[in-house]
Formats: structure tokens, sequence, C-alpha cells
């Protein structure tokens, strides 16, 4: 099978839509993950336990590979189901102070506000609630009411790299840039972001991200990613550890007797969340995943999507579609939404571009389309087509 390459779905033969446009929901299994998949399904049903042994090294293999695509070391990352599960740990894991200030958005998805809420209720800390639409209006002004709020106290300011209506890329350099300087920690939602733009966590300031790598990294639903700053990690109190976040958790199950104790100190890494067992599955997908992504180069992605998506806004604003896509460069992601005429029902817009072979989701009532490395230039007249169809109809 030859490499991938950026607006070809070679590697996608079964892909029933004619333009999948999801990506910022679910992307779709390439064949090298799916061969990932069989072979690592294959190598278990052969080898049983025997396989848990050779999967050690592989795991730590990828949890390098993995710091390296986020700008931390290996120490800093940790494997988990999804991006809810991240957020939860850290938002469990903080040693909180009564009266801790948390910093959180309106307009977020519920995954990166529901645990803070609940921290904040378990250890009695105080919501701060700021507009994350705010940013889209007026980037600076918004800047100017974080800081307000980083003036007062905030012990962590969580927030998402992308907003998931609008696809807006919220100006993180800047706003770790303001957490260092009023002594805040950094909390990143990275899930619509990270696999379609550059990240890197040291050169943003951001102390913690959580993703899932089941949209833009193209991975399995399941699977996702943790990572920790070093300087965050000594202070943190795992309290959703379990029997693998201890140091030589396993001796007791492959050295003989005298090795079972519950007093072991915990792994000094981020590791130490992952507590039970992980899925091999899981982590070979991912990693067969990161094969397309690296060879094609996130910058050389970004472009690519980014033109797509420039290819098909004029068509949305002649058709009466009104883009929410920021005019600024560095403030776009991957995805271009637009919302709709009241008098159109956006369900049955959805469902009509569907039937004419066109992916496409409507998250909080937006119209979005979210393009990948597969796709290609050619798909947008096609896109139009059904639009006109679909609106007319």
């Amino acid at each position: 099978m030859s490499q991938a390459s950026l607006g070809s779905r070679e590697h996608f033969p079964d892909l029933e839509a004619a333009v999948y446009l999801n990506h910022a929901a679910i992307s779709p299994l390439s064949l090298p993950v799916r061969d990932a998949i069989r072979r690592t399904t294959d190598r278990i049903a052969a080898k049983g336990m025997a396989h848990y042994h050779e999967t050690l090294d592989l795991r730590a293999a990828l949890r390098e590979r993995v710091g390296r695509f986020l700008g931390v070391g290996a120490s800093s990352v940790a494997f988990t189901s999804n991006t809810s599960q991240g957020i939860t740990a850290v938002a469990m894991g903080l040693p909180w102070r009564r009266g801790d200030r948390v910093l959180i958005f309106e307009g977020e998805f519920p995954a990166n506000v529901t645990p803070w809420l609940e921290a904040a209720r378990l250890f009695e800390l105080e919501p701060v609630w700021l507009s994350a639409h705010s940013a889209m209006e007026d980037e600076g002004r918004f800047l100017d009411q974080v800081e307000d709020e980083l003036r007062r106290g905030v012990r962590l300011l969580a927030v998402s790299a992308v907003q998931f209506q609008t696809g807006y890329a919220m100006p993180i350099r800047a706003l770790g840039a303001l957490c260092k300087r009023h002594g805040a920690e950094l909390f990143v939602d990275g899930i619509q972001a990270v696999g379609v733009m550059p990240f890197d966590c040291t050169d943003l300031g951001v102390d913690y991200l959580a993703v899932g790598c089941h949209k833009w990294l193209m991975s399995l639903e399941g699977s996702g990613i943790l990572t920790i700053a070093p300087e965050r990690l000594a202070a943190f109190e795992p309290r959703l550890a379990s029997w693998l976040s201890h140091q030589d958790g396993l001796r007791f199950l492959f050295e003989g007797a005298g090795h079972l104790r519950y007093d072991r100190p915990f792994i000094e890494e981020a590791l130490v969340l992952e507590g039970g067992m992980q899925s091999m599955v899981h982590n070979a997908a991912l990693d067969a995943a990161l094969d397309a992504l690296e060879s094609l180069g996130l910058d050389a992605i970004n472009a690519h999507v980014n033109r797509w998506n420039d290819a098909l806004e004029p068509h949305l604003n002649r058709l009466g579609l009104q883009s929410v896509r920021s005019s600024r460069l560095d403030s776009r992601s991957g995805s271009l939404s637009c919302r709709i005429p009241d008098h159109v029902a956006i369900t049955d817009l959805v469902q009509a571009l569907d039937s004419a072979g066109v992916a496409v989701s409507s998250p909080d009532g937006h119209l979005r389309f979210a393009p990948h490395w597969p796709n290609h230039l050619d798909e947008v007249p096609r896109v139009v087509e059904a639009l006109e169809s679909a609106l007319e109809g």
C-alpha cells in the first residue's frame, strides 16, 4: 500500500459517503489502522497472556512518540479511554484548597465543564464563568476579561483549544502566557485541534492536555491521551489511582511470593493515572494513525484542510448560510461552520445532505463541515450541488 497522500481516499476504500466531512465528530478508520488492529488481535488470539509482555515495550515506545508529537516528555503522557476521563482525572487529582477559583467558559462542550463543577462541589471551589464566544467577537477584549479574573486569583483555567460549534481556535498561547504571569494553571481540551493543527504543549504553556483519538487523530473510539507538565506532576494527588499506579506493581504476579503489597509508592509519572490494564488494540491503532499524520506533517495537513474550506466558504455565503469561520488565519481550525436561515430545519438539511452522499454534522445548531487530509478539492462542487438541492427542496 502506498503512503498517505493529501487529497487521496486510497486508504479508505470502504467509506460509504461520497464526501466525508465529519472528522470533527468521528473519523473513519484507514486501512493501515484497520490492519494494525487486525494484527494485534491476531497476536492476542495466538499468544494469549504471552502477548502482554510484548506490549510493555511497544506501549513505552508509543508513549515516547506521543510525547514528541505533543511537545512533552514520555513521563508526562498517560493513555486514557477518552477526553472526559483525562479531564476528570485532573479535576479530581489537583491539590485543591477550599475557595480556589476555577475559570470556565459558557459555550464549551460539557466534557470540559461538568468535571470542574463536580470538583467545585466536592472541594468547595468557586466556579467563575466567562463567555467562550466573546473571544470570537473581540479577542483582545476577551483576553482583558480573562486577565481581570486572573488578577483576582484563579487556580486553574479550563478551555478548549477549538470551540466545537464554530471551529474557532482559541488564543491558547496568549492564555498560557497570562496564566503563567498570574500563577494560574492552564488545562486544555484539545480534541478539536490535535491531529489537524500543530500543538506543542510546552511551547504553548499548557499544563494539562486531554485528547480523544477518534476525531482528528483518526484512531479508535475509546482511546485518549492526557499530558501533565512535569512541574505539575510533583504536586498531583492521584485520587483515582488503582493497582498499576504503584511502582513495581506487577512483581507479585511474575516474581513469586512475598511481593504482594499495598504500600508501594505511586509512580511519579503521568501513567500513575492509567491505574489498570490498557488496551493494546487501541494503542496499536493510534500508532498506525500517527504514521499518516507524521508523514504528511501537521502544517501541510492544516494548510490542505483550510484550502478545502476556502473553496467552499464563498458558496455558503452565496446560498444564505452565514459562515462563522474566523477571518484571522491564526484563529482557524479544521472546521468550517455556518448558521442557517430560521426557516430551514437543520435536522432535515443534514439528512438531505447525507442522502446526497455528503456527511456533515450539526453541533448546537451549526452546520459543520470538517474535512481532513483525505478530502480532495474536487469534492467541493458536489457539496455545493447537494446544498443547493437541499435548500431548494
